[in-house]
């Protein structure tokens, strides 16, 4: 199973968009996993994912969060502040399949 953390400041601005990416890998049947947390809770998080994404909000922890998940081999990166304010579930799947090389 392939598993997506998004994280935020307190892991509720991106609940929607969770709601959104499980509903579209779900018309798809893809086995995937999507999470919520605080950008604060990646150390504990971090050994069962595969891809974190930080919402555009935290985008001033991204070193903070690569010094976490660099080590583990799990790729971070910001999702695009336009697909995160239209909750384009879409792009932010396609953005995390493209990090891990799916």
């Amino acid at each position: 199973m392939f598993k997506i953390v998004l994280l935020c400041s307190a892991g509720m601005s991106t609940s929607m968009l969770v709601s959104k990416m499980r509903k579209e890998v779900e018309a798809t049947g893809q086995e995937v996993e999507i999470n919520a947390y605080p950008e604060a809770q990646i150390s504990k998080v971090v050994d069962d994912v595969d891809v974190a994404l930080l919402g555009p909000q935290v985008k001033f922890a991204l070193q903070k969060v690569k010094m976490v998940c660099d080590p583990k081999g799990v790729p971070v990166e910001v999702i695009n502040a336009a697909d995160y304010g239209l909750l384009n579930a879409k792009k932010v799947l396609a953005q995390a399949f493209k990090m891990a090389g799916k």
